[in-house]
């Protein structure tokens, strides 16, 4: 399971308003890439509908997707949006990353 924090999924909705992308089938799609300075980074990208094998969960009126593959290494990864005073932008809190590198985009399962 993917939780998505109240904050998180109200920047999904305003994201997928301005992108003119309907709320009701579209989606903010997050995924594992090879890469970054830890081995694996996260990826994400808005999306019109979810794809056939994907992985959907929603909370707060806002939909997220991801694929088999990458379930595997975000399994109860909790997806939040903070706006920090140096920082701004969604955060994953990944119990099943070892390590993660300074700026939190990559990391190592």
């Amino acid at each position: 399971m993917i939780q998505v924090t109240e904050k998180a999924a109200t920047k999904i909705r305003e994201l997928l308003e301005k992108e003119g992308v309907s709320q009701e089938t579209g989606g903010l799609r997050i995924g594992i890439q090879g890469g970054g300075c830890s081995g694996l980074s996260y990826a994400m990208r808005l999306e019109t509908q979810a794809r056939e094998r994907d992985k959907v969960f929603e909370a707060f009126g806002a939909r997220v997707f991801v694929d088999p593959k990458s379930f595997l290494y975000l399994s109860d990864t909790t997806l939040d949006y903070r706006e920090e005073l140096m920082q701004r932008g969604f955060v994953f809190e990944n119990p099943q990353a070892s390590r993660t590198c300074g700026c939190g985009s990559s990391f190592t399962a």
